[in-house]
Parts: structure tokens; C-alpha cells; sequence
């Protein structure tokens, strides 16, 4: 049976605004009744880090800055050139229902087989390689995604009353494809796989306040990000 999912662009933005946005879109999914998939990028170079991490350990492991606590768990993630998006499922979709490591391995698969479709080969990490504890692109949890036996894609997810939100993180992308071309193939294989039918986001006046409230509370506050 075909089910409607929303589909969202915003392009390049600062750290704490994308951190923000990901949560309202979170929040609004359920009123919306869909599930949101959102693209986006980085104006400039920042690191994320888990929502349990100790903001002193990330400081001293990466020289990036700034520093922007995730809504979600995981590690350190470098931001630069990197390819950033969101999945919010609302607590009524089969996806909120996943155990945690079903949907990681599901979410893999389907970025593996939106590669494949480009004809990049890709494998889903059949086990932890930790080389350095709390970095996520040091070494690999079962079911990132690797290409070539280094890991290029990762995720953080967090279920909460309002749902699901997973943020996905491509890197060291394969110098054969855009990212643009990529996007379209990760959105084809989900109507495929799953008969999904898109529908562009294109109002976004009921979901910016909220994230602008959580962008000045929240992520740009130092109080909020160093808190642990």
C-alpha cells in the first residue's frame, strides 16, 4: 500500500539552525501525519556530537568549531563537505516500532542500494570496529555503510514521545557521483522498496517558530551544548 512521506531541501545552514530545524520537523511530523525527509548542508565547518556526550572529551578530540550538540545519539561527526539529512517518523509509523538496530541496518540498506543503483559498490559492516572511542568516522558500528572497507555513512537516531528521528551523516563520498544525483536515487529506492509517494514540504510557517525558540534555547546556547 502506497503511504505519503514529505520531502524537504533546505540547502546550507549554520550548525545550531540545522540541529533546531531537525527538531521542530521532528515535533510537527505527527501533526503533519507523515514522515519527513530533509537534505541539507553546512555553511561552515562545525562538528555534531551525541546528546549523551561530555562536551569536554569532544573538545579536546576534534579541532573543529563550533561545537553543536546532536538531538540525536552517536558520536562525534565532522561537518564540512559532508552529506547531511534527517528521517522524523511519527509514533504511529511501522519505523518508530523498530528496535533501534532494525532500523540502523534498515536505514543502511537503503542508502546501500541508492549507490548501488549508481552503480557504486557498497557493504553494510558486519561488526563494531572501534579505533577511537566516541568518534563515529573512526571506525565503524555494525551496519554503518562501508565502501571499500572504510566507512562513509553512519547515523544517530533517537526515539522520543514525539517519534523517530534519525540524522545520517555521507562521507568521503565516491568521486563518481554528485550529490544531487545520489538524493535522487536515495528518494526512487524508497518508492520502490517501500511504494512511497512524495510530497514536496513547501510550508514551513507552522514548524520555524518552534525551531527558531529551540535554535535560541537550545543549540546556540552555551549552556545547552557544554551541559555535560
Amino acid at each position: 500500500m502506497a503511504e505519503t512521506w514529505l520531502l524537504l531541501n533546505t540547502g546550507a545552514d549554520e550548525p545550531g539552525w540545522n540541529m533546531a530545524l531537525d527538531e521542530a520537523l521532528l515535533q510537527a511530523c505527527s501533526n503533519l501525519g507523515a514522515p519527513i525527509l530533509r537534505f541539507y548542508s553546512w555553511k561552515t565547518p562545525a562538528a555534531s556530537f551525541g546528546y549523551f556526550q561530555k562536551h569536554s572529551e569532544i573538545a579536546e578530540w576534534t579541532a573543529l568549531r563550533p561545537l553543536v550538540r546532536r538531538p540525536t545519539g552517536g558520536g562525534l561527526v565532522p561537518h564540512a563537505s559532508d552529506w547531511t539529512y534527517s528521517l522524523s517518523f511519527p509514533p504511529n509509523h511501522w519505523w518508530y516500532h523498530l528496535k533501534a538496530i532494525e532500523s540502523y541496518e534498515l536505514l543502511h540498506q537503503w542508502v546501500s542500494e541508492s549507490f548501488k543503483a549508481l552503480k557504486i559498490n557498497t557493504e553494510l559492516s558486519p561488526e563494531t570496529r572501534k579505533e577511537i572511542p566516541g568518534q563515529c568516522f573512526a571506525g565503524a558500528e555494525k551496519f554503518d555503510l562501508l565502501h571499500g572497507g572504510q566507512k562513509i555513512a553512519g547515523a544517530a537516531q533517537r526515539r522520543l514521545k514525539d517519534g523517530l528521528l534519525i540524522q545520517g551523516s555521507i562521507q568521503r563520498q565516491p568521486k563518481e557521483i554528485v550529490r544531487e544525483t545520489w538524493e535522487m536515487q536515495f528518494v526512487n529506492i524508497a518508492s520502490v522498496k517501500w511504494g512511497v509517494a512524495w510530497q514536496a514540504l513547501t510550508d514551513l510557517s507552522r514548524i520555524e517558530p518552534s525551531a527558531r525558540e529551540l535554535s535560541a534555547s537550545k543549540y546556540h546556547s552555551a549552556a545547552y551544548n557544554q551541559r555535560r
